[in-house]
Parts: structure tokens; C-alpha cells; sequence
């Protein structure tokens, strides 16, 4: 067998250099690079490996300096997301806090159902020098080290304790990354002595391997069941989840709809799978979700789930599907969600899945009738869409949210990418963003993570630097994590940043009043001398000036025409544009179409909560199991 002298560090840069995916035909690098931060777990292991496969031109893995070990892993989950999930980033962190950082990102990517690489250092496997800086003692054993927190929120975890441990867990790690079903992160710990460590290992470890990424075909009985059950159906209602465009399967879906006249709802994920203006668009669903939708889902018979895993705020807390008689096929490639909610589950590729029902159904269509329904409906949504966007929406001297969000939709192209994650942004987006894209639309909202906007703009642009990217991000998030601003500036990066400040927690402040806890802890300001709360005056905090000093060229705006013209500069712009604009924190957001279960207090002696818990119970009476 013929081998080779590396390093543990220096045979997996070399192996990640050589993996590959496929589907449809389509190769593609699975591991186009590692985004990183050295510290001393990895300065001299991995950092020392990358270094000499580019000098040596040993390798072809470009590192990518992240400023946060926490952004570079929603870099790559964006870069992921926007791949459909068939190439992603692998991410190198030093040992103690520079690898827990990643922790939170590692949730985000396995909720989401993203690939990422995690590489985070670890303690001495030798433990010579027990214990060593950054090390956690843990009473119960010597093996535990604070990576041992990567277990739950990733889809494969190892440890590799001996070089010759690499082999079977990184074919293992190429494995779970390319699997729709089970992908997510992926985390190999690496202790910073084996990093170091010289081992002779198998010249085939390095062959080129490509990773076929198949679609699985549709169990014709199950299609039978599936289709037995919409041609019953009167008022078939679709929703689409990201599993539709992942899958490419846009055109599939379109058709169906045209053919059928089922509408189509869709989620977060799966927003722009149908264009906006498509006639059986009815637009987002479930707790922030369009009239049109909802209105739908209450009434529905038969709801086909594509791609969805019907998250909370899709069901509305399981309130939106109101009929009693209500039944759910789901169409997935995992069978964890196509059997969600008593369903007939078809485990099926989106695609394949689609065009199976449809070869199925070549000989029905909902009735006219039903059609003619959806039709109004949709009118209405336009209606209550418009007036959002209306000049007189604001009641204060500053421009309502949804009047930027209308302006935006109108100097955006249909190939704009719109990233956006947390605050009151993911509900005003779900119910008036226009995607005719299904890569226009990126918003992670199964983590929903503050700090996810900067850093996946970093991912999102280098996944496809021909499309504008424009991240959305409130001044809350912004403080969260804003320093990928310097890594756009530093990789040359075009991104147009839209700052909302509005001095404080606009989502959760207006949740809070509506739960009766009257946006307590929710604004930016001083501390009141007599209150004692955080009731004072605002914070003299210049956002405009932090971004200035991270690189980006700042324009600031407090007016809808004022934004139109910036944002004009900024599509002109050759470099990272932050484009400041001030709303009022008080909204007004668009009127709400359903619910979303968040309790409150039982016992209270405030009024409001007395008052809100009223509300809720009543709410709480509405919900259900789908048994």
C-alpha cells in the first residue's frame, strides 16, 4: 500500500481539497474552502496545514479570514443555503471560547437542515500538560472537554483522538453532509496535539471522491394513496417548505398548481418557489402569514406539504388548519416530516414526488368555484399589501418598516437576494416581500437567529457574486454581530446592508405590549433616576458611524425617498454600502392573520397581563392535535 508522512491537519486539508458533489449531473467543489481564526489550538496544526498546501500548491483550499467564529459558521450556512445544500464551507477554530463560539451557528445549520463543517480544536488527547489554558476540569471523567456541547446540536460528531481516527470519521463526515436527510453540522474535534501529529496514511485516503446526491424515487402505492386522497379533496390547499427549492423543483410545482388549481401557500424556506404573482400564489402562512393563506388553511381539506416541516409559526401553533376533517399528505425526502401530523407520507424527492401526483391527477382539477375563490382572495391580500405600503402608513414623524420594505421591492431586480433572520422584519417580509426568485428570499427562520444578517450576506455573495445581495438587519441584530462588515471590506465583497435603527427591540416590544408586559426591557435607553428602569431618554449610540468605521461607505436617510435615492447609490456602488435609514419603532406592521403561542401569566396583579391572558386562553381554546 503506498503512503505518505503528514500531519493529521495537513491530511485532511489535503483530503477536504479532494471531495466533490453531483447531482443531476451537476460536480461541484463540496468543500470550496475554510473560513477561520487561529489561536494557539490551531495556529500551528491546521493553520500550518493550509499554509503549506497553498505554498506548496499541495491543495486547492482557500482560508477566508472570519472576524467571529459564530459568523463564519453562518457564513457558510448561507453560502450552503444558497448552493442548495450540495457545497459548503468547513470552519477552524481554537480551542475553549474561539470553538463554543460556533456552538450557536452549529444549532442554526442543524435546524435548519444546512451543511457545515465544524473543525473546532480541542484539549490534549496525551494530556501531558493537564490541564492547559482554556481547559474545563470537568469531576466526572478526564475525557470532557467543552466540545462535548457539540453533540446535540450536530448531525455527526467525533472526536479524533489518534491520526489514524481520521479516516473513517471524515468519509463519515463527506457522508451526513451530503445527505438531504440527515445534513446539518457536521462536527470533527480535533485535539491541538494530533493536529501536530505524523501519521503514514493511504495515498487512495486523498483520491478524488465525488458524492453522488440522489433523489429518491416516489413508492408508486404511496403516490396512489396520496393522489386517491386530493382527488376527494374540495378545498386542497399546497404548502411549499424549503425542501421545494432545494430540490429545483419550481417549474414542477407551477405546473401542478395551473393543472390542478390547488393554491399554493408557502413558508419562510419555501418563498419563491411560486412567484408572488403567479395566479395560485396565496403568499406566507401561519402566524405571520397573508390573509389569502390563512384564510384558506382554515377552511382546507387536504393539505399538501412539500418540503415543509411545519414549524410553529407555519401551523400557527397549530391553530391555522381549522377544518375538524382536515387531512395532511407530506411530500419529503425525510420521513421524520412526512409523517408530521398524521399524514399519508410520501418520502420522495420534491420533484419526482410532484411529478408523480401529477401523472396521477392528469384527469382532475379542483372545481371552478374554488378557483374562482382563491382568485378574490388573492385580490384582497394586494389590497392589504398596498395599503402597508402606502405614504400616509406612518403615524410619527419617521417612515413606517413596511413603507422601506415597499420601497426596497420596487428598485430591486427579481434576482436581488434579501437576507434577514430576527426582530420584527421575518413577519413583515413573510407577508409583503414579492419574491419572484426562489434565491431571492433568504430568511432563516427556524433558528431565527440574531446575527445571522451580516455574516450570511458574506456567504450569500460568494455563493453567487452575480446577483445584488442586500442584507436586512435591525439595529438589535446589528449589535449582535456586525463585524463581518470588515471581512466583506477586506475579500472585496459588493453587499448593500439596510440598517433599520429604531432604537430598541421593535418585534419583541410590540409581542411584549400584546402579551401585557407593556415592552418592558425592550427600548435603547438611559436609566430613569426615578423609575429605575430603562425608561429614560435615547441612547446618543451613532450605528451609522460604527459601520463607517468597519469600512463600509454609510449613507444615512430618514425618508422613503430619501431611501429610494440611497439605495439607487448603493446598487451604483462598487464596495459594501450600508444604507441607515431611522423608522418608528411603533410600526404600524401589517394587520394580523394568526397565532402564535407564546403563554402568558395565569396570575398577574397588572391589568394588561389579566387582560392578555383573556386573549390567550381564548386563542389557546382554538388549539389542536392533528390526530
Amino acid at each position: 500500500m503506498n503512503t505518505v508522512r503528514l500531519t493529521t491537519a495537513q491530511a485532511l486539508v489535503r483530503f477536504l481539497a479532494n471531495q466533490y458533489s453531483e447531482r443531476d449531473g451537476q460536480e461541484q467543489r463540496l468543500v470550496p474552502g475554510v473560513w477561520g481564526i487561529f489561536g494557539h489550538g490551531n495556529v500551528a496544526g491546521i493553520g500550518q496545514a493550509l499554509l503549506q498546501a497553498a505554498v506548496n500548491e499541495e491543495a486547492d483550499l482557500p482560508y477566508y479570514l472570519a472576524r467571529n467564529e459564530q459568523g463564519m459558521v453562518h457564513a457558510s450556512v448561507a453560502y450552503a443555503k444558497m448552493r442548495d445544500r450540495l457545497a459548503t464551507f468547513a470552519c477552524t477554530a481554537s480551542t475553549g471560547p474561539g470553538s463554543t463560539n460556533m456552538i450557536t451557528g452549529a444549532a442554526l445549520a442543524t435546524t435548519n437542515r444546512l451543511p457545515v463543517l465544524l473543525l473546532p480544536s480541542d484539549m490534549f488527547a496525551t494530556r501531558a500538560a493537564d490541564p492547559v489554558l482554556q481547559q474545563l476540569e470537568d469531576t466526572r471523567g478526564g475525557d470532557v472537554t467543552v466540545n462535548d456541547a457539540f453533540r446535540a446540536v450536530s448531525k455527526y460528531f467525533d472526536r479524533i483522538s489518534r491520526p489514524e481516527q481520521l479516516i473513517p470519521a471524515a468519509l463519515a463526515a463527506m457522508r451526513v453532509l451530503t445527505d438531504p436527510v440527515e445534513t446539518g453540522a457536521v462536527t470533527l474535534a480535533l485535539p491541538q496535539d494530533v493536529q501536530a501529529e505524523a501519521y503514514d496514511w493511504p495515498v487512495d485516503f486523498f483520491r478524488r471522491r465525488v458524492w453522488h446526491v440522489g433523489r429518491p424515487v416516489p413508492e408508486p402505492a404511496a403516490v396512489a394513496r396520496a393522489a386517491a386522497l386530493l382527488r376527494n379533496a374540495r378545498k386542497p390547499l399546497i404548502v411549499a417548505g424549503g425542501g421545494t427549492v432545494y430540490s429545483g423543483a419550481e417549474t414542477e410545482l407551477r405546473a401542478f398548481a395551473e393543472a390542478t388549481g390547488i393554491p399554493v401557500a408557502d413558508t419562510h424556506a419555501g418563498k419563491g418557489a411560486v412567484p408572488w404573482d403567479h395566479p395560485y400564489a396565496v403568499g406566507g402562512i401561519g402566524s405571520t402569514g397573508a390573509y389569502a393563506a390563512n384564510d384558506l388553511a382554515r377552511e382546507a381539506d387536504v393539505v399538501l406539504g412539500i418540503g415543509t416541516r411545519y414549524s410553529d409559526f407555519t401551523t400557527a401553533s397549530h391553530t391555522v388548519f381549522a377544518n375538524p376533517e382536515v387531512t395532511f399528505v407530506n411530500l419529503n425526502v425525510a420521513r421524520l416530516d412526512a409523517v408530521k401530523h398524521s399524514a399519508e407520507p410520501l418520502v420522495a424527492d420534491a420533484r419526482l414526488g410532484i411529478q408523480a401526483l401529477a401523472a396521477a391527477l392528469t384527469d382532475w382539477e379542483v372545481d371552478p368555484a374554488y378557483r374562482e375563490r382563491t382568485r378574490r382572495l388573492i385580490a384582497h391580500t394586494r389590497q392589504i399589501e398596498n395599503e402597508c405600503f402606502a405614504p400616509d402608513r406612518n403615524t410619527g414623524d419617521l417612515p413606517a418598516q413596511t413603507q422601506i420594505l415597499g420601497a426596497l421591492n420596487d428598485v430591486l431586480d427579481d434576482r436581488a437576494v434579501v437576507i434577514n433572520a430576527a426582530g420584527s422584519m421575518p413577519g413583515d417580509l413573510q407577508q409583503l416581500w414579492r419574491a419572484r426568485d426562489p434565491k431571492a428570499y433568504h430568511v432563516e427562520y427556524a433558528y431565527s437567529c440574531m446575527g445571522y444578517e451580516v455574516a450570511a450576506g458574506v456567504g450569500a455573495k460568494m455563493a453567487d457574486p452575480t446577483r445584488e445581495v442586500v442584507v436586512l438587519v435591525g439595529d438589535g441584530s446589528y449589535l449582535m454581530m456586525a463585524q463581518e462588515i470588515v471581512t466583506m471590506v477586506s475579500e472585496g465583497l459588493k453587499v448593500i446592508i439596510v440598517l433599520v435603527q429604531n432604537h430598541g427591540f421593535a418585534s419583541i416590544g410590540a409581542l411584549s405590549e400584546s402579551l401585557g408586559s407593556q415592552r418592558f426591557g425592550t427600548k435603547y435607553r438611559f436609566r430613569n433616576d426615578q423609575s429605575g428602569q430603562l425608561d429614560g431618554g435615547i441612547l446618543p449610540v451613532d450605528l451609522a458611524a460604527n459601520a463607517s468605521s468597519l469600512g463600509a461607505d454609510v449613507l444615512h436617510v430618514t425618508t422613503v425617498d430619501g431611501f429610494r435615492t440611497a439605495m439607487e447609490k448603493a446598487k451604483a456602488a462598487t464596495r459594501t454600502t450600508v444604507v441607515h435609514v431611522e423608522t418608528d419603532l411603533y410600526g404600524p406592521n401589517p394587520p394580523g392573520h394568526g397565532w402564535w403561542d407564546v403563554p402568558v401569566s395565569e396570575v398577574s396583579t397588572l391589568n394588561t397581563t389579566q387582560a392578555a391572558y383573556k386573549t390567550y386562553a381564548a386563542h389557546k381554546h382554538t388549539q389542536r392535535h392533528y390526530l
